[in-house]
């Protein structure tokens, strides 16, 4: 049998009733960081309604064919994004194909690697290359980079041309002496500087998450006799899947809308160009930069409809990584 329970005499101490009211403090920030979320919502809907109305004119213009179009002619209403468009896309993957590679490998070296002294050097360096302007970036493409890379892009051109987009059309491959303008101003060398851009910005991210892997599943990993190698791809890897998505698509989102780099590197083109090593490309962000200032009031509107497409495009890349990322395990508690 059980003891009887009593009610505690009186004057005696009797739990306290736990309430979950908040205070005016909790209240305030609370308030303040649901405002800062609307707010950011509220820019960006105000930002998409302001291309739509500037783009309306175009649109009911050129109807479905402002996605088919190569030509960009809004004076005679022969216009459309098709060529710009996919050159904006080559463009962007171009540029993560060199820098996902780059960014995770120095991410993984800083947070897993380096001693201490030499990681805090490498995290300044690493950020101070994210801030490094978009225009210096293109002026180092356009003197120096470019010249270096016409050896490269020879050669894959030469042993590589079999694929379609890699060949070169004019390219001598016999001729070691051949003009090497055919490979200048290139989807394959504004690809490699902006991915240079974006590496910096993805590397930052990659590394906050691999350094937040649980302390207690590393030291598990040693415990049963993994190397670091080991321990890096069957712990950190798989728990900063978040950070490699999420910094890949910021990276993208970065190099979809790049305007100053690529505006000096390229020769503009306006018809769908899928030979990333041979001279010619385009980009939506800068056909805008390259015919604001001298279009008529029907071109303002092409160019608003051309950015209300790069704004929609950005939106579901950052949405779809939104959705990768809320899916995998990054910032989740150690089971060890």
């Amino acid at each position: 049998m059980g003891l009887p329970v009593t009610a505690p005499p009186p004057g005696e101490d009797t739990p306290r009733r736990l309430s979950t009211a908040r205070g005016t403090g909790d209240r305030l920030f609370r308030g303040a960081l649901r405002g800062s979320g609307l707010a950011v919502l509220a820019i960006m809907a105000a930002v998409g309604l302001f291309l739509l109305l500037r783009a309306v004119q175009a649109l009911r213009t050129a109807g479905f064919s402002f996605l088919t179009t190569e030509r960009w002619e809004p004076d005679t209403h022969d216009f459309g994004i098709a060529a710009v468009l996919t050159g904006t896309l080559l463009i962007a993957a171009v540029a993560v194909v060199v820098s996902v590679p780059l960014a995770l490998g120095t991410a993984l070296y800083i947070s897993e690697i380096a001693p201490e002294r030499l990681r805090r050097t490498l995290i300044a360096l690493v950020d101070l290359m994210a801030a490094v302007p978009s225009v210096v970036y293109g002026l180092w493409g356009l003197f120096f980079l470019q010249g270096e890379v016409i050896g490269l892009s020879r050669w894959l051109s030469t042993w590589f041309g079999w694929i379609p987009f890699l060949h070169v059309d004019g390219a001598h491959q016999d001729d070691p002496l051949a003009s090497a303008s055919v490979y200048t101003a290139s989807t394959f060398v504004a690809g490699i500087v902006v991915g240079l851009m974006v590496a910096p910005i993805q590397c930052s991210v990659m590394r906050e998450v691999f350094s937040r892997a649980p302390v207690g599943e590393r030291e598990g990993a040693y415990a049963l006799g993994s190397t670091r190698a080991g321990m890096i791809r069957s712990v950190v890897l798989p728990y900063g899947a978040a950070g490699i998505i999420g910094g890949t698509m910021l990276g993208l989102g970065r190099a979809l809308g790049e305007t100053i780099a690529v505006y000096l590197i390229i020769s503009p083109v306006f018809t769908i160009q899928p030979h990333i090593l041979q001279t010619g490309a385009n980009s939506v962000s800068s056909l805008i930069a390259l015919h604001y200032g001298d279009s008529s009031g029907f071109g303002v509107s092409a160019l608003m409809a051309a950015g209300l497409a790069l704004f929609l495009l950005t939106l579901v890349v950052n949405f779809t990584a939104s959705s990768i990322v809320a899916r995998s395990r990054s910032g989740a508690q150690s089971e060890a």
